[in-house]
């Protein structure tokens, strides 16, 4: 696994120096698709935060040019006392439109990588699609976060935080379900759709009906639905450790774009 994890890594230092312009548009539609209670910036960090949700990609800092290293030092001290303020440690996003000079800086700290993620994009206009059973989306928002948090086991004391996260989204958003009357949810994904992009987000399937094909079947409505609605790509962020799940999206079509991964300061 550590094998395939750096060959992927290096894989990526080359595709991501060659499409800044997709990284970050990519990266602009996410903010949209996910959106932090709180964004300030500084010069061309991001600070995202949100107090009633986990979330590293809802609270974190996250550099968006690579030419902006100006004052690095403390200007990520001034940035991580806000997240002390919200009873945080800092977290970091490293994404190839970091600054170097700041990754540097946090290597000789007390700073630790953690929970790489590979971004992957899919032409849905090429994509095969299987032929599966066909899911419409609902529009209720708390019943399906009841649906997500009970398929991905997740405290009910999360539910105002995440409805009120999807609430604040945007662009069109297609809720999908799969339930039954004996087994109540079985799988949910959320697609948001910011013009010819289409956004994957929050696919779960319930751990005891894993590998029965919910997964692909729950995603194929989502991408199907995209299509319908003239989207032309598909994306989707998904931890390098869960092979299954990149093994289904290259199944369907996926291929990586560029790596994240973030960064946190030890207690010292």
């Amino acid at each position: 696994m550590a094998t395939i994890g750096a060959d992927r890594s290096l894989a990526q230092a080359s595709i991501s120096s060659q499409n800044l312009p997709l990284v970050r548009r990519l990266e602009a539609v996410g903010f949209r698709a996910w959106p932090a209670a709180s964004v300030q910036y500084d010069g061309s960090w991001q600070v995202r935060l949100t107090a009633g949700h986990p979330s590293n990609r809802l609270n974190s800092i996250v550099p968006l040019d690579p030419s902006d290293h100006r004052d690095v030092e403390i200007r990520l001290e001034k940035a991580s006392r806000k997240f002390e303020a919200y009873g945080r440690a800092a977290v970091i996003r490293q994404t190839p439109l970091a600054s170097p000079v700041l990754i540097e800086l946090l290597s000789t700290q007390n700073w630790t990588r953690f929970d790489e993620t590979v971004v992957m994009t899919c032409d849905l206009a090429e994509a095969e699609l299987p032929d599966t059973l066909d899911h419409l989306p609902t529009h209720d928002v708390g019943r399906f976060v009841d649906a997500n948090l009970a398929v991905e086991r997740a405290p009910l004391s999360l539910k105002p935080a995440l409805a009120e996260i999807i609430s604040a989204i945007k662009p069109p958003s297609g809720l999908f379900m799969i339930e039954n009357a004996v087994d109540g949810p079985l799988a949910t994904v959320l697609c948001v759709q910011d013009n010819d992009l289409a956004g994957i987000m929050s696919l779960s399937v319930c751990e005891t009906r894993r590998r029965e094909g919910l997964g692909t079947e729950i995603l194929t409505s989502a991408l199907r639905w995209a299509r319908m609605r003239s989207a032309r790509s598909a994306w989707l962020q998904v931890k390098l450790s869960n092979r299954p799940a990149i093994a289904l999206y290259e199944r369907l079509g996926f291929r990586d774009a560029y790596h994240y991964c973030y960064w946190q300061q030890e207690p010292r």
